[in-house]
């Protein structure tokens, strides 16, 4: 699938981590919890049923203590230490999810994240997040995206230093 710069958001950078701690921070929810968004905001709850078909779910909380309505989700595709795709337009075993607030303002979206193992130990990251229409894409966008995945991923990255 080709990049549509009028409907696709992507982070590409290239991390020294190793691909198998990469995996490790997007798929165990506890390691998960620790980086997937940006300071001061946390996630408080994640649930992870690593299959195709199977729930992606996390509660974030905001610096006041107030928790967001769940992001829940279906993985796709499961390629161990190589790629990952979701959507929170579908639910656990692909059913489709309820229209909610957060999809009516255009934030159905599909991501398919691929790593590649580079020759120096690192990780080539590659997160394409896809939309449905334009005004969804620039939406998304305006939310902060670039900077918000690019914080959560060098957060990542530093636990994944760390030994977490």
């Amino acid at each position: 699938m080709d990049f549509d710069p009028k409907l696709d958001l992507q982070q590409v950078r290239e991390i020294d981590v190793p691909v198998a701690d990469v995996w490790r921070g997007w798929t165990t929810p506890d390691v998960l919890m620790q980086w997937f968004c940006p300071r001061p905001w946390k996630v408080v709850e994640c649930e992870i049923d690593l299959r195709p078909g199977g729930i992606f779910r996390t509660v974030m909380q905001s610096p006041e203590g107030q928790n967001m309505p769940a992001n829940a989700g279906a993985y796709l595709v499961v390629e161990p230490q190589k790629r990952l795709v979701w959507t929170n337009a579908l639910g656990p075993g692909y059913r489709p999810n309820p229209p909610s607030d957060d999809q009516q303002m255009g934030f159905v979206f599909v991501v398919d994240l691929r790593l590649e193992a580079m020759p120096d130990g690192g990780t080539r990251y590659h997160a394409r997040v896809m939309h449905a229409t334009e005004a969804a894409c620039a939406a998304h966008a305006a939310m902060g995206f670039e900077q918000g995945w690019n914080v959560a991923l060098d957060q990542l990255v530093a636990l994944m230093k760390q030994g977490g």
